[in-house]
């Protein structure tokens, strides 16, 4: 999972090397944190306008966390 998130994002930035993905231990509902860490120059990019590309991304990750039998949430942090 982390590795789509990694691929999808460093996809869409002009600076690919600044991208960083942490991952927090599930929570007592069972949802594992995914925080996406890009430039400050990216942050647009990835966010979208009215935050399109975000939601996509957000879709892209649960549908995959679904074919794993996950419970996922993607955060965008700067």
């Amino acid at each position: 999972m982390e590795e789509l998130l990694l691929t999808l994002a460093k996809g869409l930035v002009e600076k690919p090397e600044d991208v960083t993905v942490t991952v927090d231990a599930p929570d007592e509902n069972g949802v594992t944190y995914y925080h996406l860490h890009v430039a400050a120059d990216d942050m647009g990019r990835v966010i979208g306008k009215q935050g399109r590309i975000a939601k996509a991304i957000r879709t892209i990750m649960r549908s995959a966390a679904i074919h794993s039998h996950e419970k996922i949430s993607v955060e965008i942090d700067d």
